[in-house]
């Protein structure tokens, strides 16, 4: 199975956010290259907040280049079997983090949002990832810092999306 294959299949059994979620599979249908970056109507994205639901806290990185608080994230690459497994790989490069594990269930929520030309649009879906006991994490070339966040903090550091996306996973713990 294609990985364009597969987000049609984890979108169509995504059952939150209906019209965001159309949106997605319409520009899936759209694109045959809406996984690639080099799609420039936009492409998909996947990422995934670490989570330590032990300690109450996330793992956030201070973006390289757009220097805000995120989850770790990133673009699909030819050798990822499926945007589940992408989002993992991504927290795991960007945190340095092994043994990471993915909140079961599916996507946790979706996030549209633009970016600058020659694309137009990331169509990230995102995922939790469960961090290990005694987890150190490592600042990737990607990162300006990694920080562990408490649950009550992340309003202060990062943007609505990353609360949204932090209470939905809290939810689905």
């Amino acid at each position: 199975m294609s990985l364009h294959d597969d987000a049609v299949l984890v979108l169509k059994g995504y059952e939150d956010q209906e019209e965001l979620r159309q949106t997605y599979l319409d520009h899936l249908a759209a694109h045959p290259d809406g996984m690639w970056k080099a799609c420039q109507a936009g492409h998909v994205t996947a990422s995934a907040l670490v989570i330590d639901p032990s300690r109450g806290r996330v793992l956030l990185t201070l973006h390289r280049k757009l220097r805000m608080w995120l989850q770790m994230g990133g673009h699909c690459e030819p050798g990822d079997i499926s945007l589940a497994a992408a989002a993992l790989r991504e927290a795991t490069e960007e945190s340095g983090i092994t043994g990471l594990t993915r909140l079961p269930g599916g996507p946790v929520r979706l996030d549209r949002h633009p970016i600058p030309a020659p694309c137009h649009w990331h169509f990230d879906v995102q995922y939790a990832a469960l961090a290990p006991a005694g987890t150190v994490e490592v600042i990737s070339d990607e990162s300006l810092d990694l920080r562990w966040f408490s649950y009550a903090e992340v309003a202060d550091v990062a943007d609505d999306s990353v609360v949204r996306l932090m209470e939905a996973t809290r939810a689905r713990l």
